[in-house]
């Protein structure tokens, strides 16, 4: 606790707070009286009354429908001051195959990494959870948290901020929030470590809640699959989406909007039709009037960009797709 509340740290955790946010309302008030919020900060902070659960939230549609918890600025301030000093702690309990909001590591790496387990093995399953955020058990993680970190001030407030958010009695993280992000990730850790360690499965990815094994052998992914389920249901109080499937590496697989060869990477179907919408959505746009000539080239450049991801073969749909 007394390296979260250092002066130095909140200071930190203040300027990374404040990355894209420089426009909003309440990060500029929080700036102009920097020293004395910080310090109201570090006060409440340590004598456990600072205020949290403070969000607002909205709804985004693409790629999918989710709502968005997003924490006052205080609070990110507050989020970023947690992981300065705890994410060390969390980056060493985790697999070097976990690629969800780590350094070092994303989506390129995790599908670099998934290309090269499709090389090597004939057969793959694919599995990801049923409602991930809603379903995480607030009890189930403050206890795996405290098996890790030993400061009933920091446990203590670690419990605030989760039991300050509820999608359902006792359950649910923020999508939205920087502490939900690296709590999500360590929670399934513990079956990372299981796959690992009991499965004794070599061909591991997981990024966020979609996990990819490989094997050889096909029957005992489907062993995999019956412990897997059994191990998430009993452990972490999770469900697998009904659709967890098998089969060989070669015929390709979806994974974070690609399509996973044992050669290649190339955009999955989802990701085709987006990039294809929305092109003609910005392009309508325009001709309407409704944005103007640099902001098309600074979103359509960024449009693009997602479909020249190192190692995709996606030149030739870019072309066609930009032609017409």
């Amino acid at each position: 606790m007394e390296q979260i509340i250092d002066r130095e740290n909140l200071r930190l955790a203040f300027h990374k707070a404040l990355r894209g946010k420089r426009s909003r309302g309440d990060a500029r008030a929080f700036a102009e009286c920097l020293e004395d919020h910080l310090c109201r900060m570090a006060e409440e902070v340590c004598c456990g009354k600072f205020p949290v659960g403070r969000y607002h939230q909205f709804t985004i549609y693409d790629p999918k429908l989710r709502v968005i918890t997003a924490p006052c600025f205080a609070e990110r301030v507050l989020h970023h001051a947690i992981l300065n000093v705890c994410e060390p702690a969390f980056e060493r309990f985790l697999i070097g195959d976990t690629y969800a909001c780590r350094r070092g590591k994303g989506r390129i790496a995790a599908l670099a990494r998934a290309r090269r387990f499709a090389f090597r093995q004939g057969f793959f399953l694919k599995m990801d959870i049923c409602k991930y955020f809603p379903s995480v058990s607030q009890e189930i993680l403050l206890a795996k948290l405290q098996r890790m970190f030993k400061d009933q001030r920091l446990l203590k407030l670690f419990a605030r901020i989760i039991q300050g958010f509820e999608d359902s009695p006792g359950r649910g993280l923020p999508i939205g929030s920087l502490t939900s992000q690296h709590f999500a990730n360590f929670y399934l850790g513990f079956f990372d470590h299981f796959v690992k360690e009991t499965l004794r499965i070599k061909g591991y990815v997981r990024y966020m809640d979609d996990m990819v094994l490989w094997s050889d052998s096909a029957p005992t992914l489907r062993e995999c699959l019956v412990q897997a389920r059994a191990f998430l249901a009993e452990e972490l109080e999770l469900q697998l989406k009904l659709q967890p499937y098998i089969n060989r590496t070669r015929h390709g697989m979806d994974f974070l909007g690609c399509r996973v060869f044992r050669t290649h990477l190339a955009l999955n179907a989802r990701s085709r039709r987006r990039f294809s919408h929305k092109l003609q959505a910005l392009e309508i746009a325009v001709l309407a009037g409704h944005v103007g000539e640099r902001e098309r080239q600074e979103r359509a450049t960024s449009l693009v960009a997602f479909t020249r991801t190192p190692g995709i073969k996606s030149w030739h749909f870019r072309r066609a797709v930009l032609q017409r």
